[in-house]
């Protein structure tokens, strides 16, 4: 055979091989061969007797279609009550996927595979621990975890109770992402810690496809580092805000990583002003300069720098919030000249210099902050 001809079918492998998507469809479960009838009251029913009363609700309201085989990942009550502002019946939509995956099925996919939901154009995102033992294995849907799995299966409709942050999909969720094709290091850690590498191959793939690809890149460049954390706190640029003049975000990347601790919003805005938080840089601390009170004019500033977007990703062991621009590094130097203090902070590349005037007792105190790049 003709050596050019050899490549080609060669070039050709390598292509079909890469490009098949790790999005699951309905042809990846086994299905009955013939559609079954279920009257409206008997998903709701279901879910009444297994405790989800939320989902009960939602199913009486929702376009939940049981004629065809389905599986319905479950979040609890408690986590349904934390999405004040979400809608239940397109919660249930979007927990629901055509097909039925009993656990192991689940665990058998491949990590980050897409399963299409009943809600058009959005997926879900199967992760797991990478044990090799079946029975101490954990998978993760979008971030929370199957708790409860296969707590109902009568062979047409099954249903898992998962347990986590819950919120609605993104329309970038079914954008096909090639995790099988991430080399992530393996990592020896005690069993405390063995849920972090799941957790931050979530993140890492739920980034990339959210628009924020090069704070991804920077957590598997950290992957190392990251995994031994216990939690974290993230914050983070998006991709557009990155190359429009956050250019020393990626150099001080570990400055905006709160180790050892998930501070989701409702922690966040509850921090005082003057709170300390450390860094995974461990030489300096980000500080709360104007707390989180609730006055939309007043909004939470961290480093001068405001919070764009609280909550903009999270799981059971990594919470990511939105900024426009980088954090500043603070310098402080002080001087008292009898009449009043002066105090100057300043980012570390001098790009930034905030005066605050401590003036005398009975004078009203006036301070500056620093706007963001955007001025928001």
């Amino acid at each position: 055979m003709d050596t050019s001809l050899q490549l080609l079918i060669v070039l050709a492998f390598i292509f079909i091989s890469t490009t098949i998507t790790t999005t699951a469809t309905t042809t990846t479960a086994p299905t009955p061969s013939q559609d079954l009838f279920y009257p409206p009251s008997f998903l709701p029913s279901v879910f009444s007797s297994l405790g989800f009363q939320e989902l009960s609700t939602a199913a009486n309201l929702s376009l939940i279609i049981t004629a065809t085989p389905t599986t319905i990942f479950a979040p609890t009550d408690a986590a349904l009550f934390t999405c004040l502002s979400c809608s239940l019946p397109l919660l249930l939509q979007e927990h629901s996927v055509p097909g039925l995956y009993p656990l192991h099925a689940i665990l058998s996919l491949a990590f980050g595979t897409k399963i299409e939901t009943l809600a058009p154009n959005r997926c879900l995102t199967v992760t797991s621990t990478s044990t090799t033992s079946y029975a101490t294995k954990k998978a993760f849907i979008n971030g929370a975890e199957i708790s409860h799995p296969d707590l109902f299966n009568n062979g047409h409709i099954i249903i898992h109770g998962i347990e986590g942050f819950i919120s609605h999909l993104s329309p970038l969720s079914c954008n096909v992402e090639q995790m099988t094709s991430l080399s992530f290091p393996q990592q020896s850690i005690t069993p405390d810690f063995s849920i972090m590498p799941s957790m931050l191959k979530d993140a890492i793939v739920r980034l990339r496809i959210s628009g924020y690809s090069v704070v991804s890149l920077a957590l598997r460049a950290k992957y190392q580092e990251l995994v031994k954390l216990r939690s974290m706190t993230v914050f983070a640029l998006d991709d557009t805000a990155m190359f429009a003049g956050g250019h020393s975000y990626l150099p001080n990347f570990r400055f905006h990583i709160v180790p050892n601790r998930l501070l989701r919003a409702a922690d966040l805005v509850s921090l005082p002003a003057e709170t300390i938080l450390p860094t995974v840089e461990s030489s300096e601390n980000l500080v709360v300069t104007t707390d989180g009170g609730g006055d939309p004019l007043a909004p939470m500033r961290i480093n001068y720098v405001k919070i764009q977007i609280l909550d903009l990703l999270y799981n059971n062991r990594i919470v990511v919030h939105g900024l426009s621009t980088p954090f500043p590094h603070l310098h402080h130097s002080s001087s008292d000249d009898g009449f009043g203090q002066t105090e100057k902070t300043e980012s570390d590349a001098g790009e930034r210099v905030c005066e605050i005037v401590a003036p005398p007792p009975n004078i009203e105190e006036s301070t500056m902050e620093i706007e963001d790049q955007h001025a928001l």
